[in-house]
């Protein structure tokens, strides 16, 4: 079995330094008084905002308080001689048009796409040493029916079906991902030629009605409905039905029975890499190479980014217009916008003086349901995990289910709702939901040989334990054995395994990467919260109360935020912005132009 040994650093060998980093090396302490923009935190958003701001023209500086950039989108070796994605660990849902407009392949971006995708492997009680079965999922459509019959003849043949119904749900809303929805305030405040060219956003929503036709009835039972719902009319057999339904509850403080939850059934094929629909992959270095990549075509056209700089207030003139921000050293830093990076909560209730703001907004605000279930987990592990259901080779080399992501105590969805319904009473899942990547089984830069990298997101752990008590280190190693514990019985000789850990309960993702109450999406993704109404109704496209303040970050609906708000500035700000005209041409240009 292939095991690492010593001198983990030097059998990673050093990795080339960065482009973005030389450009910052270049950049550190040449702060200047005053920029067209400045972006409130480097994480991918704010960096991607930056750079289609400085290709049209737009003088940008990133502020970042942390001495990495990538917000949750970074690379850490926090264990000796292990790269981790430490807390965004997979790629999909970055749009096809910034990875080729931004030139990320040229930057340095190298991806692994993985098939198959997904393996759910069973704790059965097999007779005469039988391996216990198990689920795996890929590309391969005929393969994937085989595996499904273990389980039901039935559920095979409706898969290709279900997949053709979701397949075309996620090509009528995917435009909708391109396009801001209607800023309703703005809309009852302008001309009417105005509004009529504000009218032109609905185009994807009609485009929408048209795809899906007379099947509009049961495509929207599928975004209002339970998930479990969903499932049960088109399957039987429940190592199918639960394996799906993880990707209902993801990330988010609900369960499959609960409403709304079939609408994120959808992120598992609405996805896109390198042209494949529904590919999810893992990124060469790790994610923090997905935000060095996106740094370096922002500093290559002249972006300006600062680490372990923090901004502690957003500037307002005595007209009550955005005119820069201030660091926490105080230094004054001016510009004619500032973009928020960061989320609603931090934006608006710290950074923004609150006499600009209206109180019901600020009271939305802070009504913002940010509940999340994760507790990250990272391991460094000196040899691969060995499945009771599919057992390793003699030689532990990675197998495909290896690259997969593997759900543990995902073998029924009643398993995924007392996980939940635990969390409720405010106590971390007796068994927690599991999904563990391996992403050095397709990368080798991120472990020395033999050894790999192992990424844990698990669910369900409450923010504040049962009787208001705060998360301490004994808190968080009892709930790290117990999902290992989990993983063990699944994979015997895992804990034996194990060379160290980093465990980021909703409280440390909150505090290391300013995620609102540990939320990767920065407030929750329920209907509520969505299109028209994210992150408050009436102010869902991309400004804010006070002018000058945009939102780029995940609080905001998830379109071209960096062209978008480049078209608000250029339409609210003609008038003193002396780079309009530039900005006006540039924006003609094809390359640029939504599709």
């Amino acid at each position: 079995m292939a095991t690492c040994g010593r001198g983990l650093r030097r059998a990673l060998g050093a990795s080339p330094c960065p482009t973005w980093r030389r450009a910052l090396s270049d950049t550190r302490g040449r702060l200047k008084p005053e920029y067209d923009a400045v972006v409130v935190g480097a994480g991918h958003n704010g960096l991607v905002a930056a750079a289609y701001l400085q290709r049209f023209g737009v003088n940008t500086a990133v502020f970042e308080r942390r001495h990495v950039i990538g917000g949750a989108a970074v690379t850490e070796e926090i264990i000796p001689g292990f790269k981790f994605s430490r807390a965004s660990y997979l790629l999909s849902l970055l749009r096809p048009q910034i990875y080729s407009e931004l030139e990320l392949k040229k930057h340095g971006l190298r991806l692994h796409l993985r098939n198959p995708y997904s393996f759910t492997p069973m704790l059965e009680e097999s007779a005469g040493g039988k391996v216990p079965r198990s689920l795996l999922l890929g590309t391969d459509m005929a393969e994937n029916q085989k595996q499904i019959a273990q389980f039901s003849r039935k559920d095979a043949q409706a898969f290709p079906k279900y997949e053709a119904f979701m397949d075309r749900l996620a090509l009528a809303i995917d435009p909708l991902l391109d396009s801001a929805p209607v800023d309703l305030e703005a809309f009852q405040q302008v001309s009417l030629l105005q509004r009529l060219k504000m009218l032109s956003t609905l185009k994807p929503l009609w485009q929408a009605g048209c795809i899906l036709g007379a099947q509009l009835p049961q495509y929207h039972q599928v975004l209002t409905a339970p998930a479990a719902k969903v499932l049960d009319q088109w399957f039987e057999s429940e190592p199918l039905k639960a394996t799906l339904a993880t990707d209902a509850v993801i990330g988010a403080m609900t369960d499959p029975y609960i409403p709304g939850s079939g609408y994120v059934l959808l992120h598992h094929v609405m996805g896109n890499l390198e042209g494949i629909r529904g590919a999810w992959g893992y990124v060469q270095g790790g994610m923090g190479a997905l935000s060095d990549a996106i740094a370096s075509s922002a500093t290559t056209h002249g972006v300006s980014i600062f680490t372990e700089k923090t901004v502690a207030k957003v500037q307002v003139s005595s007209g009550g217009r955005v005119q820069g921000v201030i660091l926490q050293d105080g230094s004054e830093v001016r510009s004619k916008v500032v973009l928020s990076n960061a989320s609603p909560q931090i934006t608006f209730l710290k950074l923004t003086p609150q006499e600009w703001l209206p109180e019901e907004f600020v009271a939305r605000i802070a009504q913002l349901d940010t509940k999340s279930p994760v507790t990250k987990i990272n391991v460094a592990v000196n040899r691969l995990p060995d499945f009771l259901a599919a057992p390793n080779t003699p030689r532990g080399q990675p197998l495909p289910h290896h690259q997969c992501s593997i759900h543990l105590n995902c073998e029924d969805t009643l398993l995924v709702h007392q996980a939940f319904e635990d969390a409720l009473d405010g106590l971390p899942s007796k068994r927690p939901l599991i999904e563990l990547c391996i992403p050095s089984s397709l990368d080798t830069t991120l472990a020395p040989p033999g050894c790999h990298v192992i990424s844990l997101l698990t669910q369900y752990t409450p923010y504040t334990l049962a009787g208001g008590k705060a998360w301490d280190e004994q808190q968080r190693n009892a709930y790290a054995d117990r999902v290992f514990d989990c993983i063990e019985a699944y994979a015997p000789g895992f804990k034996g395994s194990v060379v160290g850990r980093d465990i980021l309960t909703p409280p440390d993702l909150e505090r290391v990467f300013g995620l609102p109450g540990g939320n990767i999406f920065h407030c929750a993704m329920s209907l509520d919260q969505l299109y028209f109404a994210r992150p408050v109704p009436l102010h869902s496209g991309y400004r804010s109360p006070l002018q000058g303040l945009y939102l780029c970050g995940s609080g905001a609906h998830p379109a071209q935020r960096q062209r978008i708000c480049l078209q608000e500035i250029q339409e609210t700000q003609v008038q003193s912005l002396d780079w309009d005209n530039h900005l006006e041409s540039e924006m003609e240009q094809p390359r640029c132009t939504n599709r």
